[in-house]
């Protein structure tokens, strides 16, 4: 029995220890003059949706949940916006080139259709972040008539 409360009180003592740990915070400001948003004319339905459902993810502007300062939640959260920036950042919309916003288009179409995005980890705890099935078929039009745009 010792045993357990020895090593219970090391798992405390760690799980405290880690809260001093900081983690960067994927927050800005200011919109860019790049961002998908200001860059393309988006139907206020769309737009809503996109920030509810991709921004904390893919932008530069985080909304952050109210666990995003208790490790080992937040080094997730870090992680997951960083490695979801990396695949795409609407805040950097407008520095790729044409052929490159057509390539993003068709994946984000492809992930949409195939219900890989918003991420189910995500839509757990952010509910209003799920597309219903009109949701789908009007942003995969709307960003098919953008590509097609382009």
């Amino acid at each position: 029995m010792r045993i357990v409360k020895i090593i219970a009180l090391v798992l405390l003592v760690a799980f405290v220890g880690i809260q001093f740990v900081p983690t960067e915070r994927n927050q800005n400001e200011s919109v860019p003059a790049t961002d998908f948003m200001l860059v393309n004319d988006i139907p206020k339905n769309i737009e809503n949706k996109l920030k509810t459902s991709c921004y904390d993810c893919h932008s530069n502007n985080t909304q952050y949940p109210w666990y995003n300062k208790i490790q080992p939640a937040a080094w997730f959260l870090e992680d997951h916006i960083t490695e979801g920036k990396s695949e795409l950042n609407f805040s950097e919309w407008d520095l790729l080139s044409n052929r490159r916003k057509a390539s993003k288009l068709r994946s984000i179409i492809k992930q949409i259709e195939s219900g890989e995005m918003p991420l189910d980890s995500y839509t757990l705890i952010h509910k209003d972040a799920e597309f219903s099935e009109e949701d789908k078929i009007t942003i995969i039009q709307w960003m098919t008539q953008l590509k097609t745009n382009l």
